[in-house]
């Protein structure tokens, strides 16, 4: 833990916002499918289903670039694979996405401890808010934002400031949750808590190594580090 948090983590928490893929949703098959289609389509060959772990969380756009063959990328219109993965992904989203377990209790018990949530994802501001909207109740989250143009993707501070600016919560009483390095420098730039969850995307080595605070292995564990 840095040295730099001690102060904060004496403080209570007053907001806890919420990386989307790999850590309130299991969507890596659905991601993983629709990516693959595209390339088959296109005449390239599909990945694995656990290479995805690592292509996935730095945005559309990146996972595009590094899903398609290394010699072919700079020939290729990045932008219209975009729009066909976008396509394709609306199409197959809900096919077997679903909250990890333990997740609708543990938003039960941050509200009746009212402490607000939020949800911040690299993913496209649209997608996110509607699979947000289908998957969970309609008063889960008090603001639900993806990526959006004009404003800088995770792991730049600026979305996260905004959202606790906008629900009134200092940075230093807020906590940042996710399941990537990604997530972890977002919290981090943000000068909130970061705690790294192990049953997403990517292995706890990762996440302590990008600074994160603390390590959770179920999602109830998190209401260990708030008490």
């Amino acid at each position: 833990m840095r040295g730099l948090f001690d102060e904060a983590v004496q403080m209570p928490s007053e907001l806890v916002i919420f990386d989307l893929d790999g850590t309130l949703i299991d969507s890596l098959g659905d991601l993983a499918d629709s990516m693959n289609a595209v390339l088959r389509e296109l005449g390239h060959p599909a990945h694995r289903r656990e290479d995805y772990r690592y292509l996935i969380g730095d945005g559309l756009d990146i996972l595009v670039r590094r899903s398609l063959p290394h010699e072919v990328v700079d020939n290729t219109d990045i932008a219209e694979v975009v729009r066909l993965m976008r396509q394709e992904y609306s199409t197959r989203w809900t096919m077997t996405t679903r909250p990890f377990p333990e997740i609708p209790n543990l938003l039960d018990d941050l509200h009746t401890r009212q402490i607000q949530t939020a949800v911040l994802s690299n993913k496209p501001d649209i997608p996110t808010r509607e699979i947000v909207g289908e998957l969970f109740p309609d008063d889960s989250f008090a603001i639900v934002r993806g990526a959006r143009d004009g404003v800088p993707l995770k792991p730049d501070a600026t979305s996260a400031l905004d959202v606790a600016s906008e629900l009134g919560v200092k940075p230093e009483r807020s906590i940042f949750v996710g399941d990537t390095s990604i997530d972890m420098k977002t919290g981090g730039n943000a000068r909130m808590r970061t705690v790294g969850v192990t049953w997403g995307f990517r292995k706890a080595d990762e996440l302590l190594n990008a600074g994160a605070d603390h390590i959770i292995y179920a999602p109830l564990q998190l209401l260990e580090i708030l008490a």
